[in-house]
């Protein structure tokens, strides 16, 4: 019996500045050790042009990172594009179908959440979280949109913390983040 290495928070939110994303450090094995407190899950991809983040097996999720990068270049850049072609691969792929992992990611205007099931979905409010804390993160997200004036880096910050405190697979050593619109 293999052990799963399972647990973590990404959220995403998108505003009229731009786009901040952020991942929490943890990594845990079988449901109950901690077997790091400072991974980064969430990078730079494709001139600093592009976020993304993953939840899910790590091994699994960097070969993702690999394919969505390559699929960025052949598609110059261009974030849908690339989406649209790693998720027909993933879930026509022999090798890709079996990867257990989501993706985040966004450009300076939008953010995509990706599935091995063939998902590309955009979120009408600009805000997704994913990973086992992600529910915690976007409900933070959300009543921080609806009724504060803080900016995206300023949300994901204040959720990502709100979901450390309710998420025993998430912890506070967050990578956040940002891209601006316009650079």
């Amino acid at each position: 019996m293999s052990a799963s290495i399972s647990g973590t928070t990404i959220l995403a939110v998108k505003d009229s500045q731009g786009v901040a994303m952020a991942g929490d450090g943890q990594v845990t094995m079988a449901q109950s050790v901690t077997l790091k407190h400072k991974a980064i899950k969430v990078r730079r991809m494709y001139r600093d042009k592009v976020l993304s983040g993953f939840a899910g097996a790590t091994a699994d999720a960097f070969t993702l990172f690999e394919r969505f990068e390559a699929k960025l270049e052949e598609f110059s850049g261009n974030l849908l594009r690339a989406s649209v072609e790693l998720a027909k691969d993933w879930r026509t792929d022999k090798y890709l179908r079996r990867l257990e992992a989501m993706l985040l990611v966004a450009d300076a205007g939008s953010i995509l959440l990706l599935s091995g099931t063939g998902d590309v979905i955009e979120p009408d409010d600009g805000i997704v979280g994913i990973g086992s804390g992600g529910p915690y993160a976007h409900a933070a997200a959300k009543a921080l949109v609806g009724h504060s004036d803080m900016g995206a880096k300023e949300i994901v910050q204040a959720s990502m913390r709100v979901a450390s405190e309710m998420c025993v697979y998430t912890n506070d050593q967050f990578t956040i983040e940002t891209l601006q619109k316009g650079t």
